[in-house]
């Protein structure tokens, strides 16, 4: 059986960005997961049933750190030959593609899920150009899993048309649709879960998925709810995610704002968001940037209505007035204002909620993803 390599910079990104996928092509493949945090890249192994190999890896800025992992990549693949390197996120990208090109790895595939460099500026925003093209450079084939990513890259001129494509409709891993149904929450137990965080059994409940970072627009989105909590009292914000202090703090007001208000619910990283979704009455994702969010998908198949920012992936899976409502980026008057619609008009609520499951069992299924992928495998083994 011919060897697949897939590397991410973190294993929280094979956990949670490509659930599932890497025990699927196991069928097909003999599958490699590479990755940074030994213990739990280890952990990954066991649990998904594939081979791991630790490559120390940051998110950060770090050139000599970077070459090292270049190297001893470049040394583990040489020894393994396998037919496919594939890569996620930006780190893991440069890193893997760089090796791969030079242990002559046939095919040298690079997913982008989103880009940091979109929220950057000056200096830093040029090497992030740079080192997204060398990305490009040293792959054989780059997927952006969303059609504003696609054009974003074309109209940067980071890669040339034949060597990019979307699969599907997008999306990196699509979502499991069984598994992500509102059906599986009885009322009972969700008042009880509404209890135990102190949610107000009748309350409106916002609900956002993800790290609690700037660049997450939590800026607008808590400065929109306090406005609107001056209006409606029975509505709640509940936030499922991690701080990250070092990459991207909160204002201090946003997080004092977080940590002090009683309507606003902290719930942490979470293995589970399904019991929260389920809770809850809307989605907020006001980001400033994604490839293609994986819980904008969850959160419709969970029957959830979505206000979103008007960027691609989000703006790709929400049709406005019929699954949710796109706001402008970095806008909190929109972002109050989509609030206090969803608050106030009960048949506008319905209509949208009427609605979401359907748009995503329909175009995102998981299973229907991974045939795609493999699909793709398929053809450009062919092409060799």
């Amino acid at each position: 059986m011919q060897k697949l390599i897939r590397i991410t910079t973190v294993p929280l990104s094979l956990e949670k960005l490509l659930e599932g996928q890497l025990t699927f092509m196991q069928n097909h493949f003999e599958v490699t997961a590479v990755s940074d945090d030994k213990g739990r890249l280890l952990k990954y192994g066991r649990n998904n049933g594939v081979a791991t190999f630790h490559l120390e890896l940051t998110r950060k800025i770090t050139p000599f750190k970077d070459l090292k992992a270049v190297f001893n990549l470049y040394k583990f693949l040489l020894k393994e030959k396998p037919l496919i390197v594939h890569s996620h996120t930006p780190k893991a990208g440069i890193v893997g593609m760089m090796a791969a090109y030079f242990a002559k790895v046939p095919l040298r595939l690079h997913t982008v899920a989103g880009l940091p460099l979109m929220e950057a500026t000056g200096l830093k925003r040029k090497i992030l150009n740079t080192v997204e093209k060398w990305t490009y450079k040293f792959a054989t084939n780059v997927y952006p899993n969303s059609k504003g990513l696609y054009d974003f890259i074309k109209t940067e001129s980071f890669c040339p048309s034949h060597k990019l494509k979307v699969l599907g409709k997008g999306s990196t891993n699509g979502i499991d649709t069984s598994y992500f149904d509102p059906t599986h929450f009885a009322k009972t137990n969700l008042l009880i879960e509404k209890e135990k965080w102190n949610i107000p059994a009748n309350d409106f409940v916002f609900v956002f998925v993800g790290r609690i970072v700037a660049d997450k627009g939590m800026h607008e989105m808590v400065g929109a709810f306090l406005e609107v909590q001056k209006l409606y009292k029975n509505v709640s914000l509940v936030l499922v995610g991690p701080f990250e202090d070092e990459l991207d703090p909160l204002q201090p007001a946003t997080k004092e704002a977080i940590k002090t208000n009683s309507k606003i619910v902290h719930a942490g990283y979470q293995n589970d968001v399904r019991p929260f979704l389920a809770l809850s009455s809307a989605l907020i994702f006001p980001s400033y940037r994604e490839g293609f969010p994986n819980v904008v998908l969850q959160a419709g198949a969970m029957g959830l209505p979505s206000i979103v920012s008007d960027i691609n992936g989000c703006n790709e899976i929400i049709t406005q007035d019929e699954n949710g409502i796109i706001i402008p980026v970095k806008n909190q008057k929109a972002t109050q204002e989509a609030m206090i619609k969803l608050l106030s008009d009960n048949q506008y609520y319905a209509k949208l909620q009427k609605n979401t499951r359907s748009s995503i069992t329909k175009n995102y299924d998981r299973q229907e993803m991974w045939q795609y992928l493999l699909n793709e495998y398929a053809l450009l083994r062919a092409k060799l």
